[in-house]
């Protein structure tokens, strides 16, 4: 492995940088709303409710169109479709800032998930072409760092606009959020078609013996999955298969603390530790930060040794002790934020070293379709967290909304730990 590892070196550095750049720009737009809430508390029409039926309305459209989506660019290459799904959600996501109404609101945030679909599976599935499976996780990892990211140069630069940007040209700060963090996305979908290589076979700053090395490595892959017998190839396979169906479940649970966490986090800093927004960025950022170091030793960690269940259900259960302690009662807020930085890294670190198992047994139409799936599933949880958050934090406190995410997380775990097969020898 280590001999040819120069090969998937070059790949990577190739590749991963404009993916993981794609996927900050689309993470922030998608969880900016967040941010965008702080500064709409004075808007006659918003309200906690409006928010937490904003953000989890994303995933309605989301879900309908993912599987078509994922499949149109299993047909025709990563390049043309990435860029239209760039250039259409950083449009819709700047026209966030003209919503007059809680409908038009919902209405926006409904298209911007139709536009979004089938990015994150794409992704994943295009990593499939380039990568065999002993270098997915990090892989993977590396390219979701980027949610981390987002995370860590979001979350400042959201917290300054708006601080100084309120009243510029006649509109709020909330609406030069959503402009200025929509229009990089579209800047960089134009310039993804001159970026991106759709297949191996095509890349023309590889050399003939390297495209015959990944090709050769990646059939030898598709040759063990149908010997294996547990193999997915047709569209028929993905939607039938037991094991895809425990995948959403498992992706579900793991979901869930992702966006209880990302839509919540600004405020749970706002409600403990300080309401200057710049501030609040700043201290957004430290579990992000934790999170893209840890999950990419995690993942690489897996790698090598080439273990799946223990890396995915352990980081879960992680993260599930980390939430319920961030939920005690009484805690300094700083702790609170020592905590919820050690629960973001399970989390994130659980859903990187995931998606290495699917992957390991789908091929062909079933891995677009299934991956797709798994994913469009696994991102309901998004239309379930916040509004779970929000009536748990309503009605019984913050320290029990987080420790409705712990629990939620420890049912990922204990499914990870059950569910996956453990590495054969």
């Amino acid at each position: 492995m280590s001999s040819h590892y120069p090969v998937y070196r070059k790949v990577a550095f190739r590749l991963i940088p404009i993916l993981f750049s794609c996927y900050i720009l689309a993470y922030i737009d998608r969880v900016n709303v967040g941010f965008a809430k702080l500064a709409m508390r004075e808007v006659p029409w918003f309200s906690d409710a409006v928010f937490a039926a904003g953000a989890g309305i994303f995933f309605v459209g989301y879900f309908i169109f993912e599987v078509p989506a994922n499949l149109i660019l299993h047909r025709t290459g990563a390049r043309l479709w990435i860029a239209r799904i760039m250039i259409s959600w950083g449009i819709i996501s700047t026209l966030m800032a003209f919503s007059y109404n809680a409908t038009s609101f919902y209405i926006l945030r409904f298209l911007l998930g139709i536009a979004e679909a089938g990015f994150f599976p794409g992704i994943i599935l295009y990593l499939t072409y380039w990568f065999p499976r002993e270098h997915r996780a990090h892989m993977t990892a590396m390219f979701m760092t980027a949610v981390a990211a987002a995370g860590i140069l979001g979350s400042p630069i959201s917290g300054w606009i708006l601080q100084v940007s309120d009243g510029w040209h006649g509109l709020h700060s909330w609406q030069w959020l959503f402009i200025l963090e929509g229009t990089p996305s579209i800047l960089l979908g134009l310039l993804v078609p001159l970026l991106l290589t759709d297949r191996p076979e095509h890349a023309r700053w590889l050399t003939s013996t390297e495209k015959s090395f990944i090709l050769e490595k990646i059939d030898i892959e598709q040759h063990r999955k149908l010997a294996s017998g547990e193999h997915a190839f047709s569209l028929k396979d993905a939607f039938r298969s037991k094991r895809i169906w425990i995948f959403c479940l498992t992706q579900f649970t793991i979901v869930f603390g992702l966006y209880g966490a990302s839509f919540w986090l600004p405020q749970i800093i706002h409600d403990t530790l300080t309401q200057v927004d710049w501030q609040i960025g700043l201290y957004s950022a430290l579990p992000w930060t934790c999170a893209a170091f840890g999950m990419v030793w995690v993942c690489r960690h897996s790698d090598r040794t080439g273990e799946r269940r223990l890396h995915v259900g352990l980081s879960a259960l992680t993260a599930a002790f980390a939430f319920a302690a961030s939920g005690f009662p009484g805690l300094p807020g700083w702790a609170r934020l020592i905590t919820l930085a050690v629960a973001v890294t399970g989390v994130m670190s659980t859903t990187s070293c995931f998606w290495s198992v699917p992957t390991a047994i789908l091929s062909g139409t079933a891995a677009a379709a299934g991956i797709a799936w798994i994913n469009s599933v696994g991102n309901l949880a998004g239309l379930v967290a916040p509004e779970l958050f929000r009536w748990m934090k309503s009605h019984h406190g913050m320290g029990a909304a987080l420790l409705g995410l712990a629990a939620i997380q420890g049912c990922a775990g204990i499914l990870a730990l059950v569910t996956i097969q453990p590495k054969r020898n």
